[in-house]
């Protein structure tokens, strides 16, 4: 059985990375708007948010907020993806046929961390580009990517679930506006102690700063404290509750 998903899964995964790479429009533009942020808050706004925090290369503090902007925007091309194979009758084609039922939602979790790493993989070389430097070892880098993966993950798990569930495309993609804009209200484009009370509390209590914090420590060889496990709680967490909901509802469709 499990050679038999792997097989399927394989197969399915592959026809969703031929979709994208025919049009390659959607790599393409979930890492335009990115990277225009990245541009206007390093060269419009960088000067002064520089000297405000600190911070001698705005890059390097700016970078880990931008990858999961990035991030949040990719994940809603799964659940896209996701409807119109539903709206199309290809879910009911498949399982008419022989296949395992489950590697059609992992044929599209797969899909999704291969786009997302694609577009991560472009944020980082215009990061590059634009003055981004950092000592990180090996392991440092695998940790970011292993955050990043994950999260990630997590993510596109809670875009299975819009996918699964909406009535419209407009409402399966909508779902990530606010996980888009969760990384403004962080400690992505300066130091939550620069913002007032409320807004100061809810950005230290949200999943994106605790995420950011550990990039930017890896990055910058800093110790990362507590940051990374309730990080890897957050994503952890997130990705469990998504996953169960995520069945349950596929069950509802496929029963």
């Amino acid at each position: 059985m499990s050679t038999h998903f792997v097989a399927d899964t394989a197969t399915l995964t592959g026809r969703s990375m031929r979709h994208i790479f025919r049009s390659s429009d959607t790599i393409i533009t979930t890492a335009v708007t990115p990277i225009a942020l990245m541009l206007l808050f390093v060269y419009v706004f960088g000067g002064a948010l520089k000297q405000s925090i600190g911070a001698e290369n705005y890059v390097n503090y700016l970078l880990p907020g931008i990858l999961l902007i990035a991030v949040a925007s990719g994940i809603a091309y799964t659940s896209y993806r996701l409807f119109n194979d539903l709206q199309s009758g290809i879910f009911e084609r498949f399982h008419s046929m022989p296949i395992a039922r489950s590697s059609v939602l992992w044929a599209h979790v797969l899909t999704s961390l291969v786009a997302n790493g694609i577009t991560l993989a472009i944020i980082f070389a215009v990061g590059f580009v634009m003055g981004f430097r950092t000592g990180a070892g090996p392991l440092a880098w695998l940790a970011v990517i292993g955050i990043l993966l994950l999260f990630t993950l997590a993510l596109t798990w809670l875009a299975i679930i819009a996918g699964l569930s909406a009535k419209t495309l407009d409402g399966a993609t909508a779902f990530s506006y606010p996980l888009i804009f969760l990384p403004f209200i962080s400690s992505a484009f300066v130091p939550t102690e620069t913002m007032p009370g409320p807004v100061r509390w809810f950005a230290e209590n949200q999943p994106v700063t605790s995420i950011v914090n550990t990039i930017q420590a890896l990055f910058a060889e800093k110790p990362v404290g507590t940051d990374i496990w309730v990080a890897l709680a957050w994503c952890i967490g997130i990705l469990v509750v998504a996953y169960v909901f995520a069945i349950i509802a596929y069950r509802k469709k496929v029963s």
